[in-house]
Formats: structure tokens, sequence, C-alpha cells
């Protein structure tokens, strides 16, 4: 298995209506947290622990919440903020 993220529960119901370059940065700042992640936790899949809590990403124009699950090697996007 591979690190990914995604958008939880689906891309229009997270981020639909945002600017095309809004979208970019958060997309962007997803794989970057997703690339420390497989770093960090070398096999995902065999994770014993807690899952890390939830954290609040600023980026340019806003911010999004992003949950790490080791386990499942899978980034979530689960609510953002345009402002």
């Amino acid at each position: 298995m591979s690190w990914r993220w995604e958008y939880d529960p689906s891309e229009e119901h997270v981020i639909g209506g945002a600017p095309p370059a809004f979208v970019a940065e958060v997309e962007k700042r997803a794989d970057e947290l997703v690339r420390a992640a497989e770093a960090l936790y070398l096999d995902g899949a065999l994770f014993q622990g807690e899952n890390p809590r939830s954290e609040h990403v600023r980026v340019p124009g806003g911010m999004f919440v992003f949950l790490l699950v080791p386990r499942y090697e899978c980034g979530y996007v689960l609510q953002v903020t345009y402002l």
C-alpha cells in the first residue's frame, strides 16, 4: 500500500466552489503532509498506536482540517475554510 490523501466525504462536499488557486494550495499542502507521514510511519499498515489528532493547516487564502490515519496509510481533508 502506498500513502495517499483524499477528501472526506467527497471533493465536492469539502471543497466544491472554492477558487482553483486555493484548491491547488490545499492539495499541495496535503501532498506534503502525506510525504512527511510516509517518512515518519515507515510501515503505517502495522501501526498500533493511537491515530494523531486532526490538525488545522493554514494555506494562503484560508485553512483546512487534516486527519492522518497511519493504519490506512491515508490522510483526509475533512473541512476547508476559504477566506
